[in-house]
């Protein structure tokens, strides 16, 4: 796993949709599901929500956690 992208999915955030302004890392489980099941964009954005999603779908949110404390993040908002 990239290190750099794992940095990128607590730094970037969701630039269209419903979930607009929020950050990768904190957009809700059934959101990446559907994204999984429509298909995800094109790009970096795409291999971010991929990424986000297979964190999430396999219970691994917590690989997150020493990047948002370095960050001063304290979770999901």
């Amino acid at each position: 796993m990239d290190f750099d992208k794992l940095e990128l999915l607590i730094s970037t955030k969701m630039p269209y949709g419903k979930y607009r302004g929020r950050l990768l890392a904190d957009l809700p489980g059934p959101y990446l599901g559907w994204f999984a099941r429509q298909g995800f964009p094109h790009g970096s954005l795409g291999e971010l929500l991929a990424l986000m999603h297979e964190i999430d779908h396999n219970g691994l949110g917590d690989l997150l956690a020493p990047l948002r404390r370095k960050h001063g993040q304290l979770g999901p908002r």
